[in-house]
């Protein structure tokens, strides 16, 4: 699989920032921006230079970040699904449930909670048993 440029730049920006080299780096720049604060008598200009840099690279981090999140959002999602589909006792109807508002996934939330108290066996197929959330949603209504 051919990646694009800012997939590549993005990968190797996420893996370098997050490296104690990175860190370090990142520490003595400011080491050393503190150092010459005297030579610069702590002027305006000395303070705007930290100041813009570390936002510029806040800013740009944060979209890295964000892909990085997706990326890895995505993948474990997709992991997820795989779990679910090959369960014979899970319900594929959560698989796609990313796609739910932020109430309708805490009112699921709830749901599974509450089912998650009762105890439940093991059993061989879903065509002689439905699962636990059809189970449940039964004794719900």
């Amino acid at each position: 699989m051919k990646k694009n440029f800012f997939d590549r730049f993005a990968d190797w920006a996420v893996c370098f920032t997050g490296s104690a080299g990175a860190f370090i780096g990142a520490s003595l720049l400011v080491v050393i921006w503190a150092a010459t604060g005297p030579m610069f008598k702590f002027s305006e200009v000395w303070q705007m230079v930290i100041n813009t840099g570390t936002t510029i690279i806040t800013f740009l981090m944060v979209f890295l970040i964000q892909k990085a999140q997706n990326k890895d959002s995505k993948a474990i999602q997709i992991k997820l699904n795989e779990l679910i589909a090959t369960q014979a006792n899970a319900s594929n109807r959560i698989v796609d449930i990313e796609d739910l508002t932020e109430d309708e996934l805490d009112e699921l939330h709830k749901f599974y909670e509450k089912i998650g108290k009762f105890p439940t066996k093991k059993v061989e197929s879903r065509e002689t048993n439905p699962t636990i959330a059809e189970k449940h949603t039964r004794d719900y209504k």
